[in-house]
C-alpha cells in the first residue's frame, strides 16, 4: 500500500496531559489505554499460570500429595477464566487499542470515555473471581468457583458462594468487552483515513472486526445463560433442574453458542497480525489478502453454528449429530486457507528469524497440530473415546497456548520497539522461544496419549499407569512457567531504556503506523494521512 503522509507535529496539544497516577485513570488516549489492557493481562496472565502450576505439583505423582480435592477443581476452574478473560481477551483489545487507530490513520478511538470505562470493569471482576479464595480463608463461604470454567448445571446449581461471584464476575467481563467491541466497530467504519477502503484495511484490523461482531452477538446468549443460573440458584426458578422440569442441557446449549465462538474471539486477531510479522520478515507482500479477508469472514460465521460438538455424549439425537460433525470439520476448509496464504507468503522469501518470526513459525507449526486433532474430536464416534479425556486438555492448549498466547508473544515482540522507542533483547528474546516451545510440548504432547491411555481431566489423583507421562507433564509445566519470567524481564528492559528504534522499527515492515516516530506521539494523527 503506498501512502502519502502529511508532515505530524509531536510537540502539539498532547503535551497538557494530566501525569502520575490521574494519568491512567482518567485517560481517554488509545495507546494509554492499550497499555493498561496490556499490563493487566501480563499480571493475569502470571496468577492464572501461578494456579495451573499448583494443580501440575499435585500431579506430579499419583496419590493425594498438597491440595484437597476440592481446592484441586477451584484452581482449575478459575485458571481457565483467568487466562481467558482476564489474560488473552485484554491482550487482545491492548493490541486493538494502540494498533488500530495507528494501522488506519484515525486520531484515537472513536468513544475514548467508554474506552477507559471499558478498561476499569476489569480490575472489578478479577477482584470478584480471586476473593473467594480470600474469604474461605477466612472463614467465609467454602471457596471459589468449583464447576469447571463451563459453569455445567445441575453442580453450579448446588455449589456455593463462589459460583456467585463468578456470574457477576463474568457480566462485568461481558460488558467490558462489548464496549470495546463496539467502540471497535465504530472506529473502523468512521474514522478511516481518506482512501483507505474496506479491502485496503490491515489484516489484523480485519481480524479484530470479526472478532468485534462475534463478541455482540454471542455475549449476551452467555450473559442471559448465567442469568437464568442465577435465578436458579436463588430464586426458585427451574430453568435446568430436571425435577421441577428444566433441562440441564440447555445450559450447555447456551454457555457454548457463546463457548465455541469464543475460541475464534482470541486466535482471530493473531490470525490478523500473523501476516503482517510473516510479509516483514520474508520481505514479500501478503500472499492471498482477499482470500485471507474472505477466510475470517467464513470462519466468523462458522463459529456460530457449530456450538454442540463441544458435548457429542450428552444424548443428541443423530441428525443433529451429524449437522455438527459437518459443520464444525467445515471450519478446516478457510482455516487451511488461511495456512496455504502463510506459507505461500514465505515462500522463497528473504527470510530472517528474528524474535517475532521466531514466534510464528512456532504459532503455524503447533497451532497445525491443534487443528488435526481437532479434526479427530469433530468425529461423534471417535469423540465418545475422547471426550472429557486429557487428549481434549491437550488439544486445548495447542489451540490456545500456541494459538493465543504465542500470537500474542509475537506481536509484543513486533510491535513493542514501536510503543517504547528502544529495542528489547533479541539474546533473551530467542531465549524465551526456545524455552517456551521445548517446555510447551513438554507438558502438553504427553497429555495427548494420557487421553488416548483413557485418563479423564479435572481429578486430582489418578492409577499408577499414568504416572511417567504425568511426571514428565509437570516437570514442562514449571519450565514454561518460570521461562515467562524472561518474557516480562524483556519487556521491563526495553521499557526501562536500551538501544534507540527507528519509526520503521523492521527492514520490510509496511504500513502507515511505521510512518510515526517510535514511539508515537500522544496524539498520533493531528492531521490524517491519505492512502493512495
Amino acid at each position: 500500500m503506498n501512502t502519502a503522509t502529511i508532515a505530524h507535529d509531536g510537540h502539539g496539544h498532547g503535551d497538557h496531559h494530566p501525569s502520575g497516577i490521574m494519568r491512567w485513570l482518567t485517560t481517554t488516549n488509545h495507546k494509554d489505554i492499550g497499555t493498561m489492557y496490556m499490563t493487566f493481562s501480563l499480571l493475569m496472565f502470571f496468577l492464572g499460570g501461578l494456579m495451573i502450576l499448583l494443580v501440575r505439583a499435585e500431579l506430579f505423582q499419583p496419590g493425594l500429595q498438597f491440595l484437597k480435592p476440592e481446592f484441586f477443581n477451584q484452581l482449575i476452574g478459575n485458571h481457565a477464566l483467568i487466562m481467558i478473560f482476564g489474560a488473552l481477551m485484554p491482550a487482545a483489545t491492548g493490541f486493538a487499542n494502540w494498533q488500530i487507530p495507528l494501522m488506519i490513520g484515525a486520531p484515537d478511538m472513536a468513544l475514548p470515555r467508554l474506552n477507559n470505562w471499558g478498561f476499569w470493569l476489569l480490575p472489578p471482576a478479577a477482584t470478584l473471581l480471586t476473593l473467594p479464595f480470600i474469604l474461605e480463608f477466612f472463614g467465609v463461604g467454602d471457596g471459589a468457583l468449583a464447576t469447571g470454567w463451563t459453569f455445567y448445571a445441575p453442580l453450579s446449581i448446588q455449589g456455593g458462594i463462589g459460583v456467585d461471584f463468578a456470574i457477576f464476575a463474568v457480566h462485568i467481563l461481558g460488558i467490558s468487552s462489548i464496549m470495546g467491541s463496539i467502540n471497535i466497530i465504530v472506529t473502523i467504519f468512521n474514522m478511516r483515513a481518506p482512501g483507505m477502503t474496506m479491502m485496503k484495511l490491515p489484516l489484523f484490523v480485519w481480524g479484530w472486526l470479526i472478532t468485534a461482531f462475534l463478541l455482540v452477538i454471542t455475549l449476551p446468549v452467555l450473559a442471559g445463560a448465567v442469568t437464568m443460573l442465577l435465578m436458579d440458584r436463588h430464586f426458585d426458578t427451574h430453568f435446568f433442574i430436571a425435577a421441577g422440569g428444566g433441562d440441564p442441557i440447555l445450559f450447555q446449549h447456551l454457555f457454548w453458542f457463546f463457548g465455541h465462538p469464543e475460541v475464534y474471539i482470541l486466535l482471530l486477531p493473531v490470525w490478523g497480525l500473523i501476516p503482517h510479522v510473516l510479509s516483514t520478515f520474508t520481505r514479500k507482500p501478503t500472499y492471498g489478502y482477499k482470500a485471507q479477508v474472505y477466510s475470517f469472514i467464513a470462519i466468523g460465521v462458522l463459529s456460530l453454528v457449530v456450538w454442540a460438538h463441544h458435548f457429542f455424549t450428552a444424548g443428541m439425537p443423530v441428525p443433529a449429530l451429524l449437522y455438527f460433525m459437518y459443520s464444525t470439520m467445515s471450519i478446516s476448509l478457510p482455516l487451511a486457507v488461511l495456512f496455504f496464504c502463510w506459507v505461500a507468503t514465505m515462500w522463497r522469501g528473504a527470510m530472517t528469524f528474528e524474535t517475532p518470526m521466531l514466534f510464528a513459525l512456532g504459532f503455524i507449526v503447533l497451532f497445525g497440530i491443534a487443528g488435526l486433532t481437532g479434526l479427530v474430536l469433530a468425529d461423534v464416534a471417535a469423540d465418545a473415546q475422547y471426550h472429557h479425556s486429557y487428549f481434549v486438555v491437550a488439544h486445548f492448549h495447542y489451540a490456545l497456548f500456541t494459538g493465543g498466547i504465542m500470537g500474542v508473544m509475537t506481536g509484543v515482540y513486533y510491535w513493542l520497539p514501536k510503543w517504547t522507542g528502544h529495542m528489547y533483547s533479541e539474546k533473551l528474546g530467542k531465549l524465551h522461544f526456545w524455552l517456551t516451545v521445548i517446555s510447551f510440548n513438554l507438558t502438553f504432547m504427553p497429555q495427548f496419549f494420557l487421553g488416548l491411555a483413557g485418563m479423564p481431566r479435572r481429578i486430582p489423583d489418578y492409577a499408577l499407569q499414568f504416572a511417567e507421562f504425568n511426571a514428565i507433564s509437570t516437570v514442562g509445566a514449571f519450565i514454561l512457567g518460570f521461562s515467562q519470567l524472561i518474557f516480562a524481564w524483556n519487556i521491563w528492559k526495553c521499557i526501562k531504556g536500551g538501544e534507540k528504534a527507528h519509526a520503521k522499527v523492521w527492514e520490510g515492515a509496511e504500513g502507515l503506523e511505521w510512518e510515526l516516530p517510535s514511539p508515537p506521539p500522544h496524539h498520533s494523527w493531528e492531521v490524517q494521512p491519505k492512502v493512495a
